[in-house]
């Protein structure tokens, strides 16, 4: 790990270098504990392309930056912690409609998006899988 990144920020900056192993960014992800600011409604969304991006974080930092940007700085933010895995497995499936994840979309050169695909979101929900289960 470098500095105080975590480990799923670190596999993100190997990614966007070109250095990364997808099948290990998308463990990773799986595997980390996400922040996820809450609004009003629920978990923090937003659509863009036809497709709810679901906003996570990898750590408090990440979250202050996106408050930040978002004009929210210096206000409490109430947030969730979840595995990775459960955004992707069980919060996406529920939103009905085509739904991803995008991490720490407020930090330059280090965001990602974990889109609404087979091998990253339940085949059921995944908009290159028919309902059949063939490819699209």
């Amino acid at each position: 790990m470098t500095g105080t990144r975590t480990q799923l920020a670190d596999r993100i900056a190997e990614t966007r270098r070109g250095a990364g192993d997808p099948r290990a960014l998308v463990g990773e992800m799986r595997r980390s504990v996400l922040l996820v600011p809450m609004d009003g409604e629920g978990l923090w969304s937003a659509r863009s392309g036809g497709v709810r991006w679901v906003c996570a974080f990898t750590d408090e930092a990440a979250l202050a930056r996106f408050a930040e940007v978002r004009g929210l700085g210096g206000r409490s933010l109430d947030y969730a912690a979840l595995l990775g895995a459960r955004i992707v497995d069980e919060i996406v499936p529920g939103l009905e409609e085509p739904a991803g994840l995008a991490v720490d979309i407020a930090t330059e050169d280090g965001s990602m998006f974990f889109p609404p695909v087979a091998g990253i979101v339940p085949d059921g929900v995944a908009v290159d899988v028919a309902p059949d289960g063939s490819a699209r």
